[in-house]
């Protein structure tokens, strides 16, 4: 993804909003004094002389569970770290050291070039719920792997990219870290946020993605990568291992972003896995991160199975849902009512509170789409894989920009696109799994309602559906993750979309 060129003004990358610091400040507080009270009133659990000592502070995660207990048919499972509504996080740690959640980033002793980079330039003031939890142990030796899970907008960016800042040194012109994307677009956009972040600690990276065809070099003429950090797509990367480009025998940490994506069958897999193992070998293994906002029940078999010692962070699956978002289905008579029903209901409303992302299915349908709208004087932008790269950088930059505020995609876009004045999703089609007629991508259309609502603010998502089988889809994707979507009555009636509007937030 393009990166943006507007730097972001502070309080709009502050993790929750007022209300919600001071009513998580009062909680944090209530469970100090009750952390306090139990650690005095129960003896204390032994350990070994060479751990940290266990202080009976709420900062400690104390719900931690050390080992992760069998299935016993259906008793209570790992603790919870924290039981507010909006979010349950499960953590299973592994081994005995003790991790203490970070209040503050200055709890993680980070460099005062890095503390800099985070508050001066990106304008964060203090950890999200997943930083907190997870940053400690990415950061804390001996640096154990990880397979973490968050929702889209809670700030796992960070997590991975203040982990691979922290663990490279500066001095020291070799690769030592890499991180893995599914999409060229998220890789240019981690980049982005690891220059911002690292901007005074003099960390170079290196961006490992097709070239556009103005750009192409062959392979063999080259430079080899003299870069701290890379990040890129899997092919890519493991040409230039294989050309001898980039060395991993100094690579400290490897990170999976979307990694439900990269390694799913149908995925990355393959070319993952082959990294890896080129690691393995040439730097005797590495810290391993997967991170993702989903994780289905075969890649979480797979990654546990990968991952033998490691720490785990998995939220539930009812949970993963944004509750930010506001979610509606309007069902309406045929295609060209969905026309009507953007163009006439929501854009009436909807143009007024932010930034818009249209999701398709196909190339067809990003072409129809945009020519409907543009026929109705509507500024769009529209996306689709088979674009070149120049080109795709240029759409996304101006949508960015906010040159335009009607943004019509495929998939390309589903996964990790942060915009912040994005608060409208519709999708004019659901999203269906590959070869099959109704079967519901749930990832996919997870990945999509996230796109609506980054960093906790509030956003609305419209789901369009037309004929049996878009109802049967919507029925499954309700039942998957047990929340049922509420219905925009009659679409052609603007008062109830200006209801729903009213409803998620966006309007007075």
């Amino acid at each position: 993804m393009a990166d943006a060129v507007v730097k972001p003004e502070p309080e709009k990358k502050s993790w929750a909003d007022l209300e919600e610091e001071e009513e998580a400040k009062a909680k944090a507080e209530a469970e100090a004094e009750a952390a306090a009270a139990a650690a005095a009133a129960a003896p204390s659990s032994s350990s070994s002389a060479t751990e940290p000592a266990v202080d009976a502070q709420a900062k400690q995660i104390e719900a931690l569970s050390l080992s992760v207990p069998e299935d016993d048919g259906g008793q209570q499972g790992p603790p919870l770290l924290d039981d507010s509504d909006d979010s349950q996080i499960q953590a299973v740690t592994s081994g005995g050291t003790v991790y203490e959640s970070a209040t503050t980033f200055e709890d993680l002793k980070l460099t005062p070039e890095l503390l800099k980079g985070l508050h001066d330039e990106m304008g964060f003031t203090r950890p999200s719920k997943i930083q907190a939890i997870t940053l400690p142990m990415i950061l804390t030796p001996p640096y154990k792997d990880l397979v973490a899970q968050a929702h889209n907008g809670s700030g796992k960016t960070t997590c991975f990219v203040l982990g691979m800042l922290s663990r490279v040194d500066p001095n020291r012109k070799i690769p030592q870290a890499i991180c893995i994307c599914p999409t060229r677009e998220l890789a240019q956009q981690n980049k982005s946020v690891l220059m911002r972040m690292g901007k005074f600690t003099g960390i170079t990276c290196a961006c490992a993605i097709p070239p556009a065809q103005k750009d192409y070099m062959p392979i063999s003429r080259m430079p080899a990568i003299t870069d701290q950090v890379v990040i890129g797509t899997s092919g890519t990367l493991m040409k230039w291992i294989t050309n001898k480009k980039l060395a991993t025998r100094e690579i400290k940490i490897l990170v999976f972003d979307e990694a439900d994506h990269m390694l799913a069958e149908d995925g990355f897999r393959s070319d993952s896995e082959r990294i890896m193992r080129d690691i393995q070998r040439s730097a005797g293994g590495c810290q391993v991160l997967l991170f993702s906002a989903t994780f289905n029940e075969r890649v979480k078999d797979f990654v546990t199975k990968v991952i033998k010692d490691g720490n785990q962070i998995f939220v539930k699956k009812e949970d993963l849902t944004l509750e930010k978002v506001k979610q509606y289905k309007v069902r309406v008579p045929d295609e060209a009512a969905k026309i009507e029903v953007i163009r006439d209901k929501i854009f009436e409303f909807g143009q007024k509170v932010g930034q818009v992302i249209i999701f398709v299915r196909t190339k067809i349908s990003t072409k129809n789409v945009h020519n409907a709208l543009t026929k109705e004087d509507y500024v769009c932008s529209s996306i689709q894989g088979s674009l070149d790269q120049s080109e795709r950088e240029k759409v996304i930059q101006e949508f960015k920009d906010g040159y335009t505020k009607v943004l019509i995609s495929t998939d390309v876009l589903a996964r990790g696109f942060d915009q912040a004045q994005v608060n409208l999703v519709i999708n004019y089609d659901m999203p269906i799994k590959y070869n099959t007629r109704d079967e519901p991508d749930y990832e996919v259309y997870l990945h999509r309602i996230g796109r609506a609502g980054r960093f906790g603010r509030k956003g609305a998502v419209f789901n369009l559906l037309c004929g049996d089988t878009d109802d049967n889809v919507m029925t499954k994707i309700e039942n998957y993750f047990q929340h049922k979507v509420p219905e925009v009555p009659n679409w052609k009636s603007e008062e109830n979309f200006e209801t729903a509007l009213k409803d998620a937030g966006l309007l007075e």
